[in-house]
């Protein structure tokens, strides 16, 4: 998370076909129906509920989403810190499509009080919910938990006992895998990765992790399950940060060596149907934060991104990789920025070739360890995101946001500004505005209050050129000017206008200053 002064060159890019990811498909209109690769939601935020805490998992299940973290109450969309509070113990729900405020609220509480890891069963009827919580209400629990997500109760029969923190779940039709910092389940010995039966009991699945385990993704098609975290040995041999095991019995199946310096952990894993995806948090010189993608049936790299910024959560989407960091140079992957001393909390690359899409919606760093966004979820065709952050797109909002498929945002409008006269021509110059999910943007150019001219130009956050414009007008006149821009959906409002007073012919300005000149004797 830190920034390094040096590091290793990218690996060599694979050239690969674009890929469907096994994401649900959203239902209604969506800017989905693009081709994929492109993406599928505007930069500009829906109207969301708020947390007064961290939010540290999303996961959805028969259109609700489910949220946990570290908080005590949410509020609702506009109210500020301490407004309008609604009791929700570290657990909330909302309605997926409308984000409506859900009445399911069970409490997490005791030990550190914290919802680390959550994630729904295959057919959407249990949430398994991990942390690091000893009660789910009045009910006994340790660090792991299930609830039917058809009445919101608690299964008061699945209680595995987990000796400490579950950071990361998933789930098959019939193991619920997780993996932490706990060293015994249901009172076995279970080295930080672990599975049980739907009912709770332990399953032979068993593998010896010797540090902390932070993500999990079962690939029951090929009978694995890829662990990321802390660690630097597995089953008596060296893996670092990154393994796959066989599902049932937890053998190590493939390692990565050279993946991941030693400085560096895997925080998030997802897949499709013939890739996964990881992305890695780094401290020191020398170290990797970004995004990996790999071949399923091999394990061998696709492609690799070299972007600082800690990279806590990936999410592949039609054709789109998701990712939640504080991204600050990315100078090295295509379509990427510079190092200038701020960050991008959330982006869009092609699963195809890695390259950085125009889609830049962002948070700040905000609590905790001011990460900024931590986990991502889609559903019914919006992207939810939780993290640490106060503040998205620059105004407040704390915990909690989404995305949907309508485009609200209107560039910038640019300052307009004289640049040089001569009889009958005006210069006018400006620098280009920039629009979080529209690269090509056009400037209408007004005089006297009509539209004489449109230009187009491309333009990033970080790459905004100076443009120009001349117009021809006769001399000795007046006149005012003003700029809008529009990315094609929504317009800004006119600039301040110029008042631009255009110089006379050198024949006229010496006729007017005498006027006898020129007369005949």
């Amino acid at each position: 998370m830190h920034l390094r002064k040096s590091r290793k060159k990218p690996a060599a890019r694979v050239a690969v076909t674009a890929l469907i990811c096994c994401v649900t498909a959203p239902l209604g209109t969506s800017l989905a129906t693009a081709a994929d690769g492109a993406p599928s939601f505007t930069a500009d935020p829906l109207a969301t509920w708020q947390t007064d805490g961290i939010v540290w998992s999303l996961t959805a299940a028969k259109g609700v989403v489910y949220v946990g973290g570290s908080f005590e109450n949410v509020r609702p969309p506009g109210a500020a810190p301490g407004q309008r509070q609604v009791k929700r113990r570290n657990f909330a729900a909302f309605d997926a499509a409308t984000g409506k405020l859900l009445p399911c609220a069970p409490s997490f509480t005791g030990n550190s009080h914290t919802v680390r890891a959550m994630k729904a069963s295959p057919d959407g009827r249990v949430l398994y919910v991990g942390g690091s919580f000893s009660q789910v209400g009045s009910v006994r629990v340790a660090n792991l938990a299930a609830i039917d997500t058809a009445g919101c109760s608690l299964r008061k029969n699945f209680k595995p006992a987990v000796s400490a923190t579950v950071r990361a779940i998933d789930t098959t039709d019939r193991a619920i895998y997780f993996g932490g910092d706990f060293g015994r389940v249901a009172g076995q010995p279970r080295n930080r990765v672990a599975a049980v039966a739907t009912t709770g009991s332990l399953l032979p699945f068993r593998a010896d992790v010797d540090l902390p385990v932070r993500a999990l993704s079962a690939a029951t098609s090929h009978g694995r399950l890829f662990v990321g975290g802390d660690f630097e040995s597995v089953n008596g041999q060296g893996a670092r940060s990154l393994v796959a095991l066989d599902a049932a019995s937890g053998k190590t199946v493939l390692t990565y060596p050279g993946w991941f310096p030693p400085q560096s952990s895997v925080k998030t894993i997802a897949r499709d149907t013939t890739r996964f995806y990881v992305g890695a948090e780094g401290r020191g010189p020398g170290i990797f934060d970004g995004r990996i993608a790999g071949r399923l049936t091999n394990g061998t790299m696709v492609w690799k991104d070299t972007c600082f910024g800690a990279t806590q959560a990936v999410l592949p989407y039609k054709g789109v990789l998701y990712s939640a960091s504080h991204a600050h140079n990315c100078n090295e992957t295509p379509g990427g920025f510079p190092e200038r001393g701020d960050r991008q909390h959330l982006l869009a690359q092609s699963l195809d070739n890695r390259k950085i899409l125009h889609w830049f919606p962002d948070t700040n760093d905000g609590l905790g360890e001011k990460i900024g966004p931590r986990t991502l979820a889609v559903s019914a065709g919006v992207l939810w995101a939780g993290g640490e952050f106060t503040r998205v797109n620059d105004a407040p909002q704390q915990g909690l946001t989404r995305f949907g498929n309508r485009d609200t945002g209107a560039p910038k409008v640019p300052s307009l500004a004289l640049s040089g006269t001569s009889p009958g021509k005006v210069t006018l110059t400006w620098r280009a505005s920039w629009d979080r999910d529209d690269a090509s943007l056009t400037y209408r150019i007004y005089r006297d209050g009509k539209l004489v001219a449109q230009k187009k130009k491309a333009s990033t956050y970080w790459d905004r050129p100076q443009m120009t414009y001349t117009d021809t007008v006769p001399a000795g006149t007046s006149h005012r000017y003003a700029i809008a821009v529009t990315d094609g959906t929504n317009a800004s409002a006119k600039s301040n206008s110029v008042t631009v007073n255009v110089p006379k012919q050198a024949a006229q300005e010496k006729a007017a200053q005498d006027p006898l000149a020129g007369d005949p004797q």
